[in-house]
C-alpha cells in the first residue's frame, strides 16, 4: 500500500517489487530491483527516506526517518525481518541480520555485518568491514562493541551519545529509572504523528 504523506508520495522504481501487504509513506524512494517484502513498513516522517538498487528488505520491518534524521540506504543491501531501523544511514553492500536495531544518527559504514539482534545505538559510527557479534550492542563514534550483560560499560558510553536529546531533543534527567520526561516525550510524538490524519493513498 502507497501512501501520500505530508503532500509527499512514494516513488518507487518501475523494476522494484513492493508486496501487497508492505506499507510504504511519504517521502520514500525505492531504487531498481529493490524487493520489498510482505508486511514491512517504510515511513518518511519529515526527512526522506532513500532505498537504493538490489536491496532486500524483508518481511514485518520497519524503517523510519525522522524530522531529524533521514535515512539512506546504499545499494545491495539485506535487511533482515523483523528488523528496525530509525533514521540512519546504511552504506552499501551490508548486511543486516534478523531482528537488528540501528538508531538514530547511526552510520554504517559499507560491507559491515550487524548479526541476529543486533544494536547499533545512536550516533554510533562502525566503520566499513565491520562485524557486530549475534545480541551485542556496537556504542560510541567510532563504535565499540559489548555483549548484551555489559550494562554499565554500554551505558558509559551511551550517556555521551546522549538517546533523549538525538531522538526527542529533550535533555538526558538524572535519577533511577526513565531518564526523560516521560509526559514531554509523549506530547511530542503524538503531537508529530498526529498529522497522519491527512494522508491518503494516492
Amino acid at each position: 500500500m502507497l501512501i501520500e504523506h505530508q503532500n509527499k508520495r512514494p516513488n518507487i522504481d518501475p523494476t522494484a517489487y513492493v508486496a501487497p501487504t508492505a506499507v510504504i509513506c511519504g517521502d520514500v524512494t525505492i531504487g531498481p530491483r529493490t524487493h520489498v517484502s510482505f508486511g514491512a513498513v517504510i515511513e518518511a516522517h519529515g526527512a526522506p527516506v532513500r532505498i537504493g538498487a538490489q536491496c532486500v528488505v524483508r518481511e514485518n520491518l520497519n524503517i523510519r526517518s525522522t524530522s531529524r534524521n533521514a535515512v539512506r540506504i546504499g545499494d545491495h543491501v539485506l535487511i533482515g525481518p523483523l528488523s528496525s531501523l530509525k533514521g540512519c544511514i546504511v552504506e552499501d553492500e551490508c548486511f543486516l541480520a534478523t531482528g537488528v536495531k540501528i538508531y538514530q544518527g547511526a552510520v554504517i559504514r559499507r560491507r559491515t555485518e550487524v548479526r541476529i539482534d543486533g544494536v547499533v545505538h545512536v550516533r554510533s559510527v562502525l566503520p566499513p568491514n565491520s562485524l557486530v557479534p549475534i545480541k551485542w550492542v556496537a556504542v560510541g563514534d567510532p563504535a565499540q562493541m559489548f555483549p548484551p550483560d555489559k550494562h554499565e560499560e554500554i551505558d558509559a558510553i551511551l550517556s555521551k551519545m546522549n538517546f533523549p536529546e538525538e531522538v526527542y531533543g529533550l535533555e538526558r534527567q538524572t535519577g533511577s529509572g526513565v531518564d526523560m520526561d516521560m509526559k514531554e516525550v509523549t506530547r511530542r510524538v503524538t503531537s508529530g504523528l498526529a498529522d497522519h490524519r491527512d494522508d491518503r493513498e494516492p
